[in-house]
């Protein structure tokens, strides 16, 4: 099979390997589509613990695909099956993982991240994932490519169950990448009143206007002026920073309505992580505070039936497709910014990218 494999950084491949065995207990799935994260991105870029030339690891953790193997003590999963694999999962035994959180375990483990990934024909799932419930099935009107953003959707629920969107709310959103389009996408499903995004890119906005029109678009020198009429004078009641900017996250506080909640989803990067916290802000509107990381398979499941029942179209954020053998151009085009989602094609979907594009041209 065709796996695309980090050696280290800057280093990334091509690579022809064996199908991966799978023993009594585990599933092998036929990956159909993997999309691109922003985290593969930077493992590629700064390289990765653990990985070098004698220990690659086969990236990608937004997967979708059809079971082909079931080993022979597997007795629910059926060859067949259209799945999406939910990345994270833990020890089974501690405190997190058994109150369902186990992609907080200190012994997680994840699919592209520290396991091979998605970023191949196949992908082998261990017992413990099987056990865990990683593989979630799906009906046959759920698409392979809505099916791959399951997990970044997941991870924005993740943080938004944290912060809460209520009906009358209005959502400020710093970021208008696909993460910050996901949480406008997914706060307005929740029944928030009012949308802004605001980032540096004018392009940025008007592709995140375009795949949610419900958006306020708001460049940085305009912002102050629409929370400021958007919210009737008030500050807004939630502001989540979908981006990795300290002077984002230090800005905050001051535009905040009382009992306002802010989310810092995006991380720093390392030594630049502590910031100010305007205490007194804090303290007198009685504001909360709150930060996210990955997502569990229950926030996965719940993403699913969000897109199964049309609450959520995923679809939308995603900008342009590849085979995997034009890997390197996909990276390229995602770490560009120019869209919002790239997929990487596999089998079926790589054939239907193909006729597609055939059309197109």
């Amino acid at each position: 099979m065709f796996a695309i494999k980090l050696f280290g950084a800057n280093d990334v491949r091509l690579v022809e390997c064996e199908i991966p065995k799978i023993e009594e207990e585990e599933i092998l799935v036929k990956t159909c589509v993997a999309a691109i994260c922003g985290s593969d991105l930077r493992m590629i870029k700064n390289g990765y613990q653990g990985v070098d030339e004698e220990h690659p690891l086969i990236l990608g953790h937004e997967i979708s695909g059809e079971i082909v193997k079931v080993g022979e003590k597997v007795s629910y999963y059926k060859e067949g099956m259209q799945v999406v694999i939910a990345p994270n999962f833990g020890c089974g035994e501690c405190d997190f993982c058994q109150e369902g959180n186990s992609h907080l375990c200190s012994n997680y483990q994840a699919f592209g991240i520290n396991i091979d990934g998605g970023f191949a024909e196949y992908v082998r799932i261990p017992k413990e994932a099987v056990r865990q419930g990683n593989v979630i099935c799906i009906d046959e009107k759920t698409t392979m490519r809505a099916a791959a953003l399951v997990e970044p959707a997941a991870c924005v629920l993740n943080g938004q169950e944290k912060i809460e969107i209520h009906e009358k709310d209005c959502v400020l959103i710093v970021g208008a990448g696909p993460i910050g389009v996901l949480h406008a996408m997914l706060a307005k499903a929740q029944g928030a009143h009012k949308i802004i995004v605001s980032d540096l890119s004018r392009d940025r906005l008007n592709r995140a206007a375009k795949a949610a029109s419900f958006i306020i678009t708001a460049t940085p020198e305009r912002a102050a002026d629409i929370i400021d009429k958007e919210s009737n004078g008030k500050g807004v009641d939630v502001c989540i920073t979908a981006c990795a900017s300290k002077d984002v996250q230090e800005k905050t506080f001051s535009i905040m309505n009382t009992k306002g909640r802010i989310l810092f989803f995006g991380g720093l990067p390392k030594n630049k992580d502590e910031i100010k916290v305007h205490s007194n802000l804090l303290h007198y509107k009685e504001l909360k505070l709150c930060g996210s990381t990955r997502c569990s398979v229950n926030q996965c499941k719940k993403i699913y039936e969000m897109v199964k029942e049309g609450q959520l179209s995923l679809e939308d954020l995603i900008t342009k497709e590849f085979a995997v053998h034009n890997f390197l151009e996909a990276f390229a085009y995602a770490e560009s910014a120019v869209g919002l989602k790239t997929i990487i094609c596999f089998g079926k979907e790589m054939d239907r990218q193909k006729k597609c594009h055939n059309k197109t041209a």
